[in-house]
């Protein structure tokens, strides 16, 4: 055993520097552990503590109330998009005489919402999209991802959000779509390009978040297409040579995917690496952020309290124990990275009038 200047896991034991502002000894009475604001927010965003009301700044509670306000009536009770009927789950602001119909009808391919049958079915026969706006970026097999960018296609990000809002609770990105991108994962056959489900980043982040909105959609959830788009998520982040982690709040569903998916990632690399680590390493390697990987470990239960550091400890035994654990579920569906054709977002400076 011994002490380093960084987080090191190695195939025995690992020191990490001491972290007041992540974790709190236990053995320290009330007094001695007084946080100030700046190490509490730290905490929370480590350990995904959602927000109060109480502890948001004025604009972001007023907001916050006035989406709960809002949101207290479901008034869509159905959606059909291909050929699936869909119960909701939320509220969704679609225009008045669209969102207070029990059943919407949703084109599945250009994504515009209809309150009659007849005029979906009409729709049906008119309609030359077969596949999603924007650009193929990856196939592989029958999967295949596009990227769709929210100011070339404005009204069809913005009837993906409407959509989206249908089944998720914390959203509020509906109409303001062009600093964003959209990717939109598809199930491809002879007819087109089916949508599963999609993920949404910031073109330009001041956080390190690499996605704002994530959504399976319902009928094809459980089989494994979540993962596949978090595992996505990462892999551009990889290509950009940055860290990222997804926006907070998650959702449940959410939480429960990326606490899979990252201790997948992480006891992959535990199980194979010959040497030694630092936690630093493993962001590099992997772009989840230094943050999300403590607070993984935590969950695993690798982090100790040992002589005033906390210390991760890992041996191959354990590492074999997590793998046949619930915390290590390998993906269904796996991303092949040669199959990505993308290039990062370049922001395009405005020319001087």
């Amino acid at each position: 055993m011994h002490l380093v200047s960084a987080p090191v896991l190695t195939p025995k034991t690992s020191i990490v520097p001491k972290l007041e502002t992540v974790l709190f000894d236990p053995s320290l009475d009330q007094s001695d552990r007084k946080i100030t604001r700046n190490q509490k927010r730290k905490h929370d965003e480590i350990n995904h503590v959602e927000q109060s009301l109480e502890d948001m700044d004025p604009t972001t509670a007023a907001l916050e109330r006035e989406h709960e306000a809002l949101t207290k009536v479901k008034y869509i009770n159905k959606v059909q998009i291909g050929k699936y009927e869909i119960d909701t789950w939320y509220f969704s602001p679609y225009p008045d005489e669209y969102g207070k119909v029990p059943k919407l009808w949703v084109c599945e391919y250009c994504l515009k919402y209809m309150r009659l049958e007849k005029t979906f079915r009409y729709h049906l026969g008119q309609c030359t999209w077969c596949q999603p706006a924007g650009r193929e970026i990856y196939r592989k097999g029958s999967i295949s991802m596009w990227e769709v960018d929210g100011s070339d296609y404005k009204v069809y990000c913005q009837n993906l959000c409407l959509l989206a809002k249908l089944f998720l609770d914390h959203k509020t990105l509906y109409f303001d779509v062009e600093p964003f991108l959209f990717y939109i994962c598809c199930e491809v056959d002879r007819y087109g390009a089916h949508i599963v489900g999609y993920f949404s980043k910031e073109k330009v982040s001041s956080e390190v978040n690499n996605v704002a909105c994530i959504l399976t959609l319902p009928p094809f959830q459980r089989k494994g297409y979540g993962k596949f788009l978090i595992a996505f998520s990462y892999e551009l982040s990889k290509i950009e040579k940055v860290a990222g982690s997804p926006e907070k709040p998650l959702s449940d569903l959410g939480k429960l995917s990326y606490r899979s998916y990252w201790s997948w990632v992480l006891l992959e690399i535990l199980r194979d690496y010959n040497g030694t680590l630092s936690i630093r390493d493993l962001s590099e390697i992997t772009s989840i952020t230094e943050a999300d990987i403590i607070y993984t470990m935590q969950l695993m239960n690798l982090v100790k309290y040992w002589k005033g550091q906390h210390v991760i400890c890992v041996t191959g035994k354990i590492i074999e124990e997590l793998i046949r654990s619930e915390h290590f579920k390998r993906p269904q569906i796996t991303v092949d990275p040669t199959c990505i054709r993308w290039t990062p977002y370049k922001k395009v400076p405005r020319s001087k009038k």
